[in-house]
């Protein structure tokens, strides 16, 4: 399956973040999301196993009881049901997220 970026559209668009569906198919999902400065993504879990990669700028991320500043090219990962949650540090920060099984709260 091939996904072009012309295609995709925000699925979550507001004045700090913007969420897209990138690609996805069998047990895995793509995404991006791109975040003003101070731009959160609040303490959540989810079932979903979820590796990410910052493509543009930096983020304060905290998963469990870790807490870590992440920039260009860093990565992490978020095993099951573990709480996390980020912060932007700049304006334009990108990180690219992975999660398996598919969110399909994503795609409603």
């Amino acid at each position: 399956m091939f996904f072009k970026r012309k295609d995709m559209h925000p699925r979550i668009e507001t004045e700090t973040f913007k969420q897209s569906v990138l690609a996805r198919g069998g047990a895995m999902m793509m995404t991006e999301a791109e975040f003003r400065k101070g731009g959160l993504a609040p303490l959540h879990s989810h079932p979903h196993e979820q590796v990410a990669y910052v493509s543009r700028g930096s983020f304060r991320f905290r998963i469990g009881e870790e807490e870590m500043e992440i920039h260009e090219r860093d990565s992490l990962f978020v095993p099951a049901n573990v709480e996390h949650e980020c912060e932007a540090l700049e304006d334009h920060s990108v990180i690219i997220d992975i999660f398996s099984p598919q969110r399909e709260d994503f795609l409603k």
